[in-house]
C-alpha cells in the first residue's frame, strides 16, 4: 500500500516513522516535507497547488492520504481529495471550521450542551471594550481564525484584555483577528485529548499534556507547543466524564448538524473544580503530543486508521511506558530568530527519537529553519526515565542560539496531588 502525508514540521515525521513500520506500507511519499522525513519518506516533486497534489497522488495510486496541518484542511484538501475517489483522513471543510473559527466552535459546544467557559463575540474595538469592561471575571482574548497557536492572550485586567482585543482587531493576526472572542478565564491544568474519528466509529489516543509557554514554569508567550508528555494517567471517573460529556456529544452533534467527520478531533481540554471543559477543538493531530504519542502505540497505524473509516471495531494498543518530548527552539522563538545556524545531531540511545520540526539542509549542512527546529523524545518506564532520555537528547545537539525548557513534565507530577 502507498501512503501520503500531507505537512512538514515534527508531527509529519513522527507519521512518517509510524507508517513506516506497517507491514502493509510498501511506499510512503510526503509533501512538502523536512530532511528528517526524507530519510524515510519519497518526496512529491514539481507540485505548488492542492489540484497537482491531487493528481500526483491518482497518478501514483495512493491508497490514504493523511493531512497534518489544518490550513491544508481549511483550504479543502479533503474535499478535493474525496471528490477523484482518493481514501483521505482529514476532515473536510465545512467540519475542519471547528478548528478555523473559535466562533463557529463555541456556537456548535452550546447547541449541543457541551461544557465550555461563556464568552462573547466581537468585530470591533468598541463592542470589544463594552463587554470588557462589564465582565466580573479575568478573561482569554482569541483570534476568531487559525494563528499557528499564537493567536490567545491569557489576561489579568480589563487594561491587559482592552489591549489584547486591539492589537488583534487593529491587525495582529490579519484576517484570522478580523473577529475576537472573549471567553472567560477557567482555572486548571489543561489536558489534550485526541479522538481518531470516522462517523460514529471513534477511538481515544492516550491523553497528554501540551506546554504551550515559551519560557519554564509557563512564562512569556504563547507558542506552537514547547514540549509534551503522555500518558496522562486521569481517573476513571474522569475519564468517563470526558467520553459521555464531551466526546460523544460532540460526534453525535457532527451527525446532527449534518457534518460528515472523518480524521482526528483534538479536545483541548482545562480541568476545573466543576469538572472538563473544552477550550477549543482542532481537527488534527497536535504538534509536540503527536511526537509523544505515537511511539508509545502498538497498533499498525495504517490498519488501524483504515479499520476506523472502513466501520469496523477497533481498539488502540499502548506500550507500558511514559513519553516526554521536549522542543528544540531557536533562541528568539516565538519572536524573531536566526535562520541557516548549522545543526549537527547526536545519535540516538534506545528509548530515544529525534524528529525534525523545522529544518533544511544548505550545501550538505543540516540548518535551522523555523522557530521549533526539533522534537526530542525520550521513552521509560516512569516520566523520570523519560524526562531524562529527552533532556539527554537536548543537551548533546549542537545549535549555536539553541533554547528549550527545562520544565516539562514537571507540572504533571503534581495536577492532582
Amino acid at each position: 500500500m502507498r501512503v501520503l502525508v500531507v505537512g512538514h514540521g515534527g508531527r509529519e515525521h513522527a507519521l512518517v516513522w509510524k507508517f513506516s513500520q506497517s507491514l502493509k506500507v510498501k511506499e510512503i511519499y510526503a509533501y512538502p516535507g523536512n530532511p528528517g522525513i526524507f530519510e524515510i519518506a519519497k518526496p512529491v516533486k514539481g507540485v505548488s497547488s492542492l489540484e497537482e497534489l491531487r493528481d500526483f497522488a491518482i497518478k501514483h495510486k495512493i491508497d490514504l492520504t493523511v493531512v497534518g496541518p489544518e490550513l491544508y484542511l481549511a483550504a479543502g484538501i479533503a474535499d478535493l481529495f474525496e471528490a477523484s475517489g482518493l481514501r483521505v483522513f482529514g476532515p473536510k471543510k465545512e467540519a475542519a471550521k471547528l478548528e478555523s473559527s473559535k466562533s463557529i466552535a463555541k456556537d456548535f459546544m452550546v447547541r449541543h450542551n457541551i461544557p465550555t467557559a461563556t464568552y462573547f463575540v466581537a468585530e470591533d474595538l468598541s463592542t470589544a471594550s463594552s463587554y470588557i469592561k462589564n465582565s466580573l471575571h479575568k478573561l482569554v482574548i482569541k483570534a476568531d481564525g487559525l494563528a499557528q497557536g499564537k493567536g490567545v492572550f491569557v489576561t489579568d485586567t480589563q487594561k491587559e484584555a482592552i489591549e489584547a482585543a486591539g492589537e488583534m482587531l487593529g491587525g495582529a493576526f490579519g484576517e484570522a483577528s478580523k473577529k475576537v472572542v472573549i471567553e472567560q478565564r477557567l482555572e486548571g491544568p489543561e489536558i489534550s485529548v485526541f479522538v481518531l474519528a470516522d462517523k460514529n466509529n471513534y477511538v481515544i489516543l492516550p491523553v497528554a499534556m501540551d506546554h504551550k509557554r515559551a519560557f519554564d514554569n509557563d512564562e512569556g508567550p504563547n507558542t506552537g507547543g514547547m514540549g509534551a508528555i503522555a500518558p496522562i494517567e486521569i481517573p476513571k471517573q474522569l475519564q468517563d466524564q470526558i467520553e459521555n460529556k464531551i466526546i460523544k456529544p460532540t460526534i453525535k452533534g457532527l451527525i446532527e448538524d449534518n457534518i460528515s467527520f472523518s480524521g482526528v478531533l483534538f479536545i483541548g481540554l482545562i480541568l476545573t473544580e466543576d469538572g472538563p471543559s473544552v477550550l477549543e477543538y482542532n481537527v488534527r493531530l497536535g504538534d509536540p503530543e503527536t511526537q509523544a504519542i505515537l511511539p508509545l502505540i502498538q497498533n499498525d497505524l495504517y490498519v488501524l486508521i483504515n479499520d476506523l473509516m472502513d466501520q469496523k471495531p477497533t481498539e488502540v494498543l499502548l506500550l507500558d511506558e511514559v513519553s516526554c518530548c521536549v522542543v528544540l527552539a531557536s533562541k528568539g522563538y516565538p519572536n524573531e530568530f536566526k535562520k541557516g545556524v548549522p545543526i549537527k545531531l547526536p545519535l540516538c540511545q534506545k528509548n530515544q527519537l529525534i524528529f525534525h520540526s523545522g529544518t533544511d539542509i544548505k550545501d550538505g549542512q543540516l540548518i535551522n529553519l523555523g522557530g521549533r527546529v526539533l522534537s526530542l523524545v525520550g521513552l521509560g518506564k516512569d516520566l523520570s526515565q523519560a524526562q531524562e532520555n529527552a533532556y539527554d537528547l537536548a543537551n548533546k545537539v549542537e545549535m549555536e542560539n539553541k533554547y528549550y525548557r527545562s520544565d516539562i513534565g514537571k507540572k504533571t507530577l503534581n495536577i492532582y496531588d
